[in-house]
């Protein structure tokens, strides 16, 4: 599991430019729906500073946070209306696939009594990453800090909270071993 990391808050550099994101992926992004526009959007998603190969797939339903925290190899994909929530890195090895509808995320908040827990204070953060060849079911819910090994699989509507091994298949919620993967 990777580490997690208090930063407190959004910083106002980072506010001004998922508005200017947003304003992008409105315009710009979003309705360009077709396969014939991938190019056009990974250019987008490119120019706010995605690390992307020309060979993934990002839908032009799906949303992603912050494209400067977006790393996807060979083949990798982003489904139809699936979210990517990025406040830290979130990185797909080649030819993973995150389904429709999912949910990638990568921050939370401080659960210490000590700390007040609100829009401005106690931001929690953590990258996910996913696997060579591994796979993310349809309204899947990975959790931050998880790490989902290559080949691995992980259910329709599970709910991720710890990292899944190779080859493995998870289901439920929280997330259980249901299977492997031949």
């Amino acid at each position: 599991m990777n580490e997690r990391q208090n930063i407190g808050k959004v910083t106002l550099s980072v506010k001004i430019k998922r508005a200017l994101w947003n304003i992008v992926r409105a315009i710009f992004f979003r309705p360009f729906v077709t396969k014939a526009f991938r190019l056009w959007r990974l250019a987008l998603l490119k120019c706010f500073g995605a690390h992307l190969d020309w060979s993934v797939d990002v839908y032009a339903s799906a949303r992603v946070w912050a494209p400067w925290n977006l790393k996807m190899e060979r083949g990798a994909c982003v489904g139809p209306d699936a979210i990517v929530y990025n406040q830290a890195m979130v990185s797909l090895a080649e030819n993973a696939c995150v389904s429709q509808y999912a949910y990638i995320c990568t921050a939370g908040h401080s659960t210490d009594e000590n700390e007040a827990n609100n829009a401005n204070s106690g931001l929690v953060i953590a990258p996910v990453s996913i696997g060579k060849n591994a796979w993310i079911g349809t309204r899947a819910y990975v959790n931050m800090g998880v790490n989902i090994a290559e080949g691995a699989i992980v259910g329709a509507c599970a709910c991720v909270f710890k990292d899944v091994e190779p080859y493995m298949i998870v289901g439920g919620n929280p997330a259980r071993e249901i299977g492997q993967r031949r």
